[in-house]
């Protein structure tokens, strides 16, 4: 696995992380040529609570979906872990807990908690100070500084650009090795962000289809001056079209076959999910 920085650093433009919410997602994604994925949240809300991304996930439930997905793919990891689930001493045993399941990077934000998307509004902020105590309680807790601790603010929602920018500055000096200032509402605020930022540490920016930012491609950001662009909720969003046709389909015929040039073939499902490689290695062992 390429640790994250060296494939920031290697990646010409920026380096694209879908968003993934289980094994099976990531190791597709993994078979698409991605060498990095994010595990979002706001997904994980979705798909394993049927629920909205309103602080509802809890640590464990995350680190037991981190340990699953590095058991299948071995790429970079971008978490994200909401608040820190708690106060400086919360986070501390969240970076651990992440890193020794496998995160390559665990994403930390200065909402309060409970918190929420970052595209919804009525967003609430926890004080800059307590903040880059949590960023600095991250930085220590880690084991190794292969894992990056990425620093996202909100503020742009509820105090606006020029506090959301000066906080970030107050993060990267607690020692962020990422930044991720959410929810730009325009171009020139993002080369606002890129300008004063981008030659200093790696900028990550968020693609929420239909959210506040304008949307862009990878190549398009990464000319503005991002190097990491996150897609964190789109497979769910594509999952909910497809199962839904699916499943009216299902209700309506009574079987599957009107359905079928839509589905993949039991053989594609078995080639996918690693059937062969693993009956070989089963075959190996009892021999």
């Amino acid at each position: 696995m390429t640790p994250l920085a060296d494939l920031i650093q290697q990646t010409q433009g920026a380096v694209i992380a879908p968003g993934v919410y289980d094994p099976f997602t990531a190791n597709l994604a993994a078979q698409a040529g991605f060498e990095c994925v994010y595990l979002s949240g706001a997904s994980l809300a979705y798909t394993q609570l049927g629920r909205p991304d309103l602080g509802l996930v809890t640590m464990t439930e995350v680190a037991d979906s981190i340990a699953a997905i590095r058991d299948r793919v071995d790429i970079a990891l971008v978490v994200d872990a909401d608040t820190g689930y708690g106060n400086a001493l919360n986070v501390q045993r969240t970076v651990r807990v992440f890193e020794r399941n496998g995160a390559s990077a665990i994403q930390l934000e200065d909402q309060t908690f409970p918190k929420r998307c970052g595209h919804l509004s009525g967003k609430t902020l926890i004080s800059v100070d307590e903040m880059v105590g949590k960023i600095q309680a991250a930085c220590d807790a880690r084991h190794s500084g292969a894992t990056k601790i990425i620093a996202r603010t909100d503020a742009i929602a509820v105090e606006g650009l020029d506090a959301a920018m000066e906080r970030a500055e107050r993060y990267l000096e607690a020692g962020a090795d990422v930044l991720f200032i959410e929810a730009p509402q325009s171009r020139q605020q993002q080369l606002m962000i890129t300008e004063r930022f981008q030659r200093r540490v790696p900028l990550l920016a968020n693609m929420v289809e239909g959210g506040r930012t304008p949307a862009g491609s990878a190549d398009q950001l990464a000319e503005l001056g991002f190097k990491l662009v996150i897609f964190p909720g789109g497979l769910a969003r594509a999952v909910i079209r497809q199962v839904t046709a699916y499943f009216e389909s299902l209700k309506a015929n009574g079987t599957t076959e009107p359905f079928r040039d839509r589905m993949a073939s039991f053989d594609e499902l078995n080639d996918a999910i690693g059937l062969p490689e693993m009956l070989a290695i089963s075959e190996h062992y009892s021999a």
